[in-house]
């Protein structure tokens, strides 16, 4: 996942039989648009200044992981419906769900010449893993057998005893238990392989990233909080081969102003309209618009490291916090109906979402029951009235600020406590203090897939010591709920394990799910082709100009 950051079904039915047989998918993945248009265009799209170097490993927000998407392939990618396609893999086979045998294509190239091999996969996710090594994603590799003594703190292990090199083209994996949905895993940015010189030199690389995807950084393409430019990669033969002669991400200070720049033609591309334009956005764009829903959520996670937000009294308020928000009027009033109200931790669109599990209804408004939790919170530790609680955001992207005001003042009004929002002028510093555990109040969080799997909402965001793991909320009975349902025989027994884990959360409350997102963007009229993935992020690579 991502930080962030589809109507239509998720081709769910392939992927199931894929987590399933442990067997590879193949085909290629087939762009929404035609073929037609000006494949000699720059598409101009709105980015945002990645938090960290570009090391796949280590990215787990949209800045950074938009633009490792298109200049690494991995094993394989995901089409527009979130069905994988293979990319780099020639199978994935494995009979029992543990055991898996991967084969690369032959005479595969990073763009500095360098071959793509088994020992390639294999050092590169030996890498992520290392604790040594501290990457944001190599929780994603909890899986394989050995992980634990490479990613245990302090250790100086530097290789998992699950990965074993066959010959230049193949390697096998032995994950620690059964896991009905890993294969589904190895599309996620933290699997790509990655140039020897990476490992020699991550944060060095991570600014002059060597890739292997449909792009390649451009000479001098990173300039830092002005732009990325990216071009095609000749040499790239994969499923998303680019339809333009490139794209360029300017990086904006707010969504308004990158907003004005697409009614100008100035820019080609806006993924997320802001929220001050939505009432219009369809006026003003007329049919080169979209509006639909993705695999996305919006949260407000709130550390557990913060005294008053700790035990049973910061779990009571967290409770009321949440029951004190009314979802509807806000999605109804700041969003123009064109947000779902959040009744779990995952999103709609995936396989095995359920609205009615147990303890939903503490994301209910309700006043009264607020108000009573609240209380209760404070017959065990007494909240200052002094005390301000916040809510931190990014002001750069997103439209954050109308919705933030609304939910503190519905909290004032409810809870009769301090409430403000706390702006950072950036995601890259909102994301900075979330990663250091340095929150001094609560920060609006949101989750855009990784891949299609209701484990991808929980797992790598609220186990024990996950890297992106805001709350920093610990609990081994939820731990070993979702452990056990990566263990289920099947993907749906596995759902339903992953549903039964969110019991827990939504009694628990680590962060407070709002409302499930859209994806609504717009075009400038130069371009033509333009449809947005399974995931919520435009598919670059099959615009071209008019």
């Amino acid at each position: 996942m991502r930080f962030s950051r589809t109507s239509k079904a998720l081709g769910m039915v392939a992927i199931a039989a894929l987590a399933l047989t442990g067997c590879g998918a193949s085909g290629s993945a087939t762009g929404s648009g035609s073929n037609g248009g000006d494949t000699s265009k720059v598409i101009l799209a709105d980015g945002s200044e990645p938090q960290r170097p570009l090391m796949p490993a280590d990215t787990n927000e949209v800045g950074g992981g938009k633009v490792i998407d298109m200049i690494f392939a991995g094993l394989v990618s995901y089409d527009p419906s979130g069905k994988p396609v293979n990319e780099l893999a020639e199978s994935i086979e494995g009979k029992d769900g543990q055991h898996f045998t991967i084969k690369i294509k032959k005479d595969q190239k990073f763009t500095n010449g360098e071959a793509i091999t088994a020992k390639t996969f294999v050092d590169s996710w030996n890498f992520g893993a290392a604790a040594k090594n501290a990457q944001l994603s190599g929780g994603f590799f909890e899986s394989i057998k050995g992980y634990d003594e490479a990613s245990a703190e302090g250790s100086t292990v530097d290789t998992m005893s699950g990965l074993k090199v066959v010959d230049d083209q193949t390697f096998t994996v032995e994950l620690k238990q059964p896991e009905s949905d890993w294969p589904l895993r190895l599309g996620y940015t933290a699997f790509v392989p990655v140039p020897s010189g990476a490992l020699k030199d991550p944060k060095g690389f991570g600014e002059k990233p060597v890739g292997n995807g449909p792009y390649k950084l451009a000479d001098g393409g990173w300039q830092h909080n002005v732009q990325i430019q990216l071009v095609p990669n000749p040499d790239y033969n994969g499923p998303r081969k680019a339809k333009n002669a490139g794209v360029t991400f300017k990086i904006f200070q707010n969504d308004d102003a990158a907003y004005q720049d697409l009614l100008s033609n100035n820019l080609d591309i806006l993924q997320t309209i802001p929220t001050s334009a939505l009432k219009n956005f369809k006026s003003d764009l007329g049919d080169r618009t979209i509006n639909k829903p993705y695999a996305g959520n919006q949260t407000i996670a709130i550390p557990e490291y913060l005294p008053e937000w700790s035990g049973d009294a910061g779990k009571l308020r967290r409770q009321a916090i949440s029951m004190a928000i009314n979802r509807d009027e806000i999605t109804k009033v700041i969003f123009n109906g064109a947000r779902q109200p959040a009744k779990d931790f995952t999103a709609p669109v995936l396989d095995g979402y359920s609205d009615a599990i147990p303890g939903a209804d503490n994301l209910r408004f309700d006043a009264t029951k607020a108000k009573e939790a609240w209380a209760k919170a404070d017959a065990i530790q007494k909240w200052d009235p002094n005390e301000t609680f916040t809510i931190a955001y990014n002001a750069d992207k997103g439209g954050h600020k109308a919705w933030v005001e609304a939910v503190v003042n519905q909290l004032k009004n409810t809870l009769g406590i301090k409430v403000e929002g706390k702006p950072y002028s950036t995601f890259k510093e909102a994301r900075n203090d979330a990663t250091a555990k340095t929150l001094t109040g609560s920060i609006r969080a949101g989750w855009q897939a990784d891949y299609p799997s209701l484990y991808n909402f929980l797992g790598p965001i609220y186990k024990t010591g996950a890297g992106s793991n805001d709350a920093n909320y610990a609990n081994p009975t939820f731990d070993k709920a979702v452990s056990d349902g990566l263990n289920a025989s099947s993907v749906s027994d596995g759902n339903k394990a992953m549903n039964k884990a969110q019991e827990i959360l939504l009694n628990d409350l680590p962060a407070i799910p709002l409302w499930y997102q859209v994806a609504q963007g717009g075009w400038s009229d130069k371009v033509t082709n333009v449809d947005y993935g399974w995931d919520g992020v435009p598919l670059y690579y099959n615009i071209t100009g008019k």
